[in-house]
């Protein structure tokens, strides 16, 4: 049994790994300032309410629980929000993972698992991704995590602070129990928003692109289940725990799936067709994202095992069906 303080665990990714940690027997504190996490998702651990910027508190919580590795999900993750408002990436992204990293240094906590991006690479020429891809954002949320993950190096260097850098693809598909899901406002992601469009609670889904030099025209993404990342983030902190070195680990299942594959699953999961048009390409968006997933086996004995992606989508549908009937 191990003591962790998860950073962001009101939210999607968070509350899955305190659930993931509980589950498996360990301690848990969420530290939150829910402005984009929901309380009734804390149901695994303690709940700090307080933003990741306020140093005291942290650190005081940290002393008070003494956890021996601290899991961070507490950032930003919309591209087209850090485009029109990079003061609050930066901010948050970067001087937020300063504060963690602060009240590490002076509760004495040496254990920090980060959750980092496949956008750190940008636009990479080759795939599938490997962790020596040249990192070259094009966007303020994918240049903050790269930044976070500097500021962990020189923290490492300067403090002994270790870390994991998990560089994950796309997240997707909730809690097979329904007790934890995905709950954004507004909502940006695929999969959700094909549901939404299935149920009718948007006119139609956009799909942004279908030119693309892919099979059928439109995107490719490495789709990984939330549970696979959850528990990719504890085998990570474990890592750590039993005197690792810092390193960074791309997680993904190692294979594609385009845009209208997904439109197609989430027809099957939901009986009926998912009502669509077809968009102009978005700046910036590359035709392929795949990870190569040969380091995360090899350092943290982990691969994805929930790759099914109606399956997936099957979790994800009925967490929404579950979650509109809540309100």
């Amino acid at each position: 049994m191990g003591r962790f303080l998860v950073t962001g665990g009101a939210g999607y990714i968070g509350s899955h790994t305190a659930k993931m940690l509980a589950k498996t027997g360990h301690e848990v504190l969420v530290y939150d300032n829910l402005s984009r996490g929901h309380r009734d998702l804390v149901k695994w651990g303690h709940l700090v309410e307080a933003d990741i910027r306020d140093t005291t508190t942290l650190r005081e919580a940290m002393r008070w629980f003494r956890p021996e590795a601290v899991i961070h999900f507490a950032a930003f993750a919309y591209v087209g929000e850090s485009v029109t408002n990079p003061h609050m990436y930066y901010d948050n992204n970067v001087g937020g993972t300063l504060s963690i990293l602060k009240a590490m240094t002076d509760a004495k906590v040496s254990n920090l698992i980060v959750s980092s991006t496949c956008a750190t690479y940008g636009q990479p020429d080759r795939m599938p991704i490997t962790e020596d891809t040249p990192q070259a954002p094009i966007n303020p949320y994918g240049r903050s995590k790269l930044m976070m993950e500097h500021v962990c190096r020189d923290f490492d260097h300067a403090h002994g602070i270790r870390h994991m850098a998990l560089r994950y693809f796309n997240a997707c598909g909730c809690d097979p129990d329904g007790e934890t899901g995905e709950r954004h406002d507004p909502e940006p992601h695929l999969i959700p928003r094909a549901l939404m469009a299935a149920a009718g609670e948007i006119d139609a889904l956009d799909i942004f692109g279908s030119d693309y030099p892919t099979p059928d025209g439109t995107c490719i993404r490495d789709y990984i289940h939330v549970n696979d990342l959850a528990t990719a983030h504890i085998a990570g902190a474990l890592y750590l725990m039993d005197g690792g070195a810092s390193d960074a680990v791309n997680l993904g299942t190692g294979h594609g799936a385009s845009v209208k594959d997904v439109l197609d699953a989430a027809g099957r999961v939901a009986g009926k067709p998912v009502p669509h048009r077809m968009s102009p390409r978005r700046p910036g968006d590359p035709a392929e994202l795949v990870a190569a997933v040969a380091k995360a086996r090899r350092v943290l004995n982990w691969q994805a095992g929930n790759s099914d992606l109606d399956q997936v989508i099957s979790s994800a549908w009925n967490w929404y069906v579950k979650d509109r009937g809540r309100t």
